[in-house]
């Protein structure tokens, strides 16, 4: 016979009246580890209120999320039986993995409505139109108050978010709701929170929150299994898809044609490129026979301030909206192209014959797929190790990094030994390839 304590039996007196939870021993976890909620919405309402403070101070980003959260939420729905799709997406980067998902979902449920949401301005702005979606908003504050607010406006019928995205008062809602959740193209490693001591909390949210995770990495889905969390599956990355879709169907640029035009030596497209970024290339480019004499840069900033640095790097250079209104005799004499609009860099990569990625030498390098989708090597700085795509692309020997004092010889060959260029682009064409087909296995998981 089972003998229980005293404080036990009051537990389980609890634990009948409470049903978020199917079983006792989820119930005491859930118990002993109630004040992280706490610690983390106190430490949530900090950060809005600083947001709030940085607008109030002229911080344009801080600006826009404060003006979007007081948007008002108004989805245009005929059929109020009808499903809500949410996606929730950080940024530009995280909307285009989204982007594949959402769209083979809006085909099997053509009467369902899409709801969109960004959390950061960058990608808020250049997708506020996206037109396969009925609202496209900003995340208000994970906040209790504001959850209840947007969830009660939006009544989604199943909720998506990608990658990183882990706001623990939305999750909790949603499942006290009972709405099914889901994330995809997640990547987990051992040195994340979810696995410290102090971290039991945010890995019961993983287990309770979402009704299936859907994992890039074998190494993300033996984490989770290790550590309980049997509903995952191993899925992909979703950007492949993505990209591929760009890449296929993606037209020419007239004004990169412009730049081009006449021109027949090899040429290197900078996408996403910071300051650091910028000012290796100018040394890269300083005196050196072999490196391409036609560079284009896209930074990932385009305020005046920036734009004006990179010309003070490159005394050679023309901004694309410039470019089409100057004289053709002016415009020979101008060796690179700075790209000042936002949502071209895509499709810019195809005029390259060797790709640099930026933001390696800050927290982590941008999207290297979009190049890759070409058939283009890609080189980035010395902060790429978080990224799967990024070991995948050197191993299979179309990717290099380089640092403030660059070993350039492999990128050298690039340019001047056709045999080993054409090894280095099959290998990202390789890697497209084993990679297509992740959107196919998530949906089939869902719609079965």
């Amino acid at each position: 016979m089972t003998i229980i304590t005293t404080r036990e039996f009051k537990e389980f007196r609890e634990f009948r009246e409470f049903r978020e939870f199917k079983e006792f021993k989820e119930y005491r976890e859930f118990k002993e580890t109630f004040p992280m909620r706490t610690i983390y919405t106190i430490g949530i309402w900090f950060y809005t209120l600083g947001v709030r403070v940085a607008a109030l101070c002229g911080h344009e980003k801080a600006r826009l999320m404060v003006s979007g959260w007081r948007t008002r939420i108004s989805i245009h729905n005929s059929q109020p039986s009808a499903r809500v799709a949410w996606f929730h997406a950080a940024s530009l980067g995280e909307f285009e993995q989204a982007r594949p998902v959402l769209e083979r979902y809006k085909e099997l449920h053509p009467d369902c409505r899409i709801v969109v949401t960004f959390f950061s301005p960058s990608g808020y702005e250049v997708r506020k139109n996206y037109a396969q979606a009925d609202a496209v908003l900003y995340l208000p504050p994970d906040l209790p108050c504001s959850v209840r607010r947007f969830l009660d406006a939006v009544k989604p019928t199943v909720a998506f978010f990608v990658k990183y995205e882990f706001w623990f008062n939305y999750l909790g809602e949603l499942r006290r709701r009972s709405i099914p959740t889901y994330i995809f193209s997640a990547i987990f490693r051992p040195g994340q929170y979810f696995f410290k001591p102090w971290g039991r909390w945010y890995l019961l949210q993983l287990k309770e929150c979402f009704r299936h995770l859907f994992v890039q990495n074998e190494e993300s889905l033996q984490l989770l299994k290790a550590h309980g969390i049997e509903h995952c599956s191993l899925a992909g990355d979703t950007r492949y898809d993505r990209v591929h879709q760009i890449a296929t169907a993606a037209e020419g640029d007239a004004t990169a044609e412009t730049f081009l035009q006449g021109y027949e030596g090899k040429v290197m497209v900078a996408g996403s490129t910071w300051p650091p970024d910028e000012q290796l290339l100018a040394r890269l480019r300083d005196g050196k026979e072999w490196f391409p004499e036609r560079l284009v840069i896209a930074p990932h900033q385009i305020h005046e301030e920036h734009l004006r640095s990179i010309e003070a790097l490159f005394p050679d250079s023309v901004r694309y909206s410039q470019l089409r209104v100057m004289s053709y005799e002016l415009r020979v004499k101008r060796s690179v192209l700075i790209i000042d609009n936002i949502g071209i860099l895509s499709k810019l990569y195809r005029y390259a014959d060797v790709a640099y990625i930026g933001g390696g030498f800050g927290v982590g390098i941008h999207n290297i797929l979009e190049a890759v989708a070409y058939g283009k090597p890609v080189v980035f700085g010395p902060n790429w190790r978080k990224f799967q795509e990024a070991h995948d692309i050197i191993e299979l020997g179309g990717g290099m990094t380089v640092d403030e004092q660059p070993d350039v010889s492999l990128l050298r060959k690039w340019f001047t030994d056709e045999e080993v260029y054409r090894a280095a682009s099959d290998a990202c064409l390789k890697l497209m390839r084993r990679n297509l087909g992740s959107t196919d296995i998530i949906l089939n998981t869902l719609e079965a």
